[in-house]
């Protein structure tokens, strides 16, 4: 294995569109509503959001890893580990996974800094505020993502939807938009919706270890139940952004993109092994990434039918 391979592995790369597709559309909301683009800043914004998901990760997996919750998973029948498991397995040492982590965190703030100066001290703000949920979401003594009160559902709709897109709205414009927030809720909530999901893979796991999310607090019924209004709440927000022209009338091709996942969860019963849940993590990220991409795709086209 490759060290650029093993690193892809470590930091879960292949999920990083949940956290650029809304750099995208902040940056493409800028393009169409105030007719502004700067490649340079858009670029940066790209790379500081990227490495802060990928620290999000891995600092994710250090912590699961230091407070023994990956060695009950592992421990556990039938439970669905979603880490990376290159410290439980001895892939990776500790320290080498821990120097990764924390460059990554570097880069980001580095880029931060870089944007703040450039487009204004707010950037700041959206820097530091998601490097602290990023960390105290599973590090001690917050932990708030243990918590089962809703605050990490809370802290994946501000750091995957509204703070993102809000920022790079930010870092083109100089402004703080309430359109920018509508923006953000449909793809912020679909992202919330995708890592909710994860839970069901090793809630029981999740219970022994005193990981106290919200499926384990609620129980697989309840907690099905909040999903799918989760499911409900973002494509009804794509139809609110819409309606007040925040997107084109033609972006309503996006409901198409709940289709798969709204069949899903048809065959799911109250209480299911966690293999029945894989389909549903793949049916959520579906969701959440191809509709994201009718977003951009629709909003980049208004933006060039403009111009004309």
């Amino acid at each position: 294995m490759s060290q650029w391979t093993k690193f892809k592995k470590a930091s879960r790369f292949k999920v990083i569109p949940v956290m650029l597709v809304p750099v995208f559309l902040g940056a493409l909301g800028a393009y169409v509503w105030k007719g502004v683009f700067h490649p340079g800043l858009f670029i940066i914004t790209l790379i500081g959001a990227g490495a802060a998901h990928l620290f999000s990760n891995m600092v994710n997996d250090l912590w699961d890893y230091r407070s023994g919750a990956d060695d009950v998973a592992h421990r556990t029948p039938e439970v669905i580990s979603t880490n990376s498991g290159f410290l439980s397995n001895g892939t990776m040492s500790e320290k080498t996974f821990a120097t990764i982590t924390w460059s990554l965190l570097g880069l980001a703030v580095f880029c931060g800094i870089v944007l703040s100066i450039l487009s204004g001290w707010p950037i700041l703000i959206f820097s530091v505020l998601g490097g602290l949920i990023a960390y105290f979401y599973v590090a001690p003594p917050i932990q708030f993502g243990y918590r089962g009160k809703g605050l990490s559902e809370l802290a994946i709709l501000l750091s995957f939807g509204v703070m993102p897109i809000m920022g790079s709205y930010y870092v083109q414009t100089g402004d703080l938009s309430l359109r920018s927030v509508l923006l953000s809720l449909p793809i912020g909530l679909l992202t919330t919706l995708l890592l909710f999901n994860h839970h069901f893979l090793h809630w029981q796991a999740d219970k022994q270890a005193g990981k106290n999310t919200l499926v384990v607090v609620w129980g697989e019924k309840r907690a099905l139940a909040f999903s799918k209004m989760l499911l409900i709440l973002a494509y009804a927000f794509l139809v609110l952004c819409v309606a007040v022209r925040i997107l084109p009338l033609y972006s309503l091709v996006g409901l198409l993109t709940a289709v798969p996942l709204y069949q899903v969860y048809g065959r799911l019963k109250d209480h299911n092994p966690s293999t029945a849940y894989l389909p549903l993590m793949g049916a959520s990220q579906k969701a959440s990434v191809r509709c994201g991409l009718v977003m951009i795709v629709t909003l980049l086209i208004q933006g060039i039918i403009q111009q004309f």
